[in-house]
């Protein structure tokens, strides 16, 4: 935790860009309306949470470059202790940018209720867990810190754009709404969206929790398995086939909401599900 508090990268993309981004949208589009300021918010916690998944495949990447990771190889420290503490210090990093935000949406934008804080809580450290842990799969499969840029920006743009943060899950075509049921991120989106806007209690969120614990397990079981110490050392071929072993719970998640499930009908919505709720009449928005 100290060594990222004093990295300006870390401080910049997990403090500064989040609170820039909750700002700049909320005054453009809350500014009259601050009924919408709940679904913006949802967003940018999901994008904060899911900045897990960057910063901690890029740091154990680097550290193990450094040769930092085989001076802890000489400790009583096994793979699973490094790697479960990595995630818990990224938790602690995380949560006062998520308080700050919070704050910044009641106060300084009027945002008209607080959600299911509890509700909140339970996606936000399951959703830190799950996209930590998969940032932790990246960093056992590369070898080189270009490796993993190029493997992080290309799972980062998927789950940038599928998974509802930043374009609306209701305006997709009918063919892209279903393959986002297999997304990571439209499980941690919708789940923020549920207990912010629609203020659902935490029974309410089973496919969303069941997917995020169902990954977060797999992947960190895996990440401990492929855990590199010294640099000199490849990942193997078959590393690559485990680690896509972490889709599973969401491919299992996905079949079952495609047919059976009631998320489909928050993602095939015609429209934003904030917009669906607080849509004010022009003699309703307020003075």
């Amino acid at each position: 935790m100290r060594l990222a508090l004093r990295t300006p990268v870390f401080i910049f993309f997990s403090v500064g860009m989040p609170l820039a981004l909750l700002i700049g949208i909320c005054s453009f589009l809350g500014r009259d309306n601050p009924f919408v300021i709940p679904r913006v918010l949802a967003s940018v916690l999901a994008l904060t949470v899911m900045g897990s998944f960057w910063g901690l495949s890029m740091q154990l990447v680097s550290y193990r470059e450094m040769g930092i990771l085989r001076r802890f190889r000489l400790t009583p420290v096994g793979a699973g202790t490094l790697l479960a503490s990595s995630i818990l210090s990224n938790y602690f990093l995380t949560l006062p940018t998520i308080i700050v935000q919070f704050v910044i949406a009641r106060w300084v934008f009027h945002m008209p209720q607080w959600g299911n804080l509890l509700g909140v809580f339970a996606m936000v450290t399951l959703g830190v867990v799950t996209f930590a842990s998969l940032g932790l799969i990246v960093a056992s499969i590369t070898n080189t810190s270009q490796e993993t840029q190029m493997i992080n920006q290309a799972l980062w743009l998927v789950f940038l754009f599928l998974g509802g943060a930043t374009i609306p899950l209701g305006d997709f075509p009918g063919w892209l709404k279903h393959v986002a049921l297999f997304v990571p991120a439209t499980y941690l989106m919708t789940g923020l969206e549920r207990v912010l806007v629609r203020e659902d209690s935490v029974f309410h969120l089973g496919p969303n929790l069941l997917s995020l614990a169902g990954c977060a397990a797999v992947a960190f079981v895996i990440s401990q398995q492929l855990f590199r110490w010294d640099p000199d050392s490849k990942a193997p071929r078959r590393a690559k086939l485990w680690a896509a072993s972490t889709i599973l719970p969401f491919l299992l998640i996905g079949f079952w909401e495609t047919y059976h499930g009631g998320l489909k009908s928050l993602v095939q919505a015609d429209r934003p599900p904030a917009a669906q709720q607080f849509q004010l009449s022009p003699e309703a928005k307020p003075q």
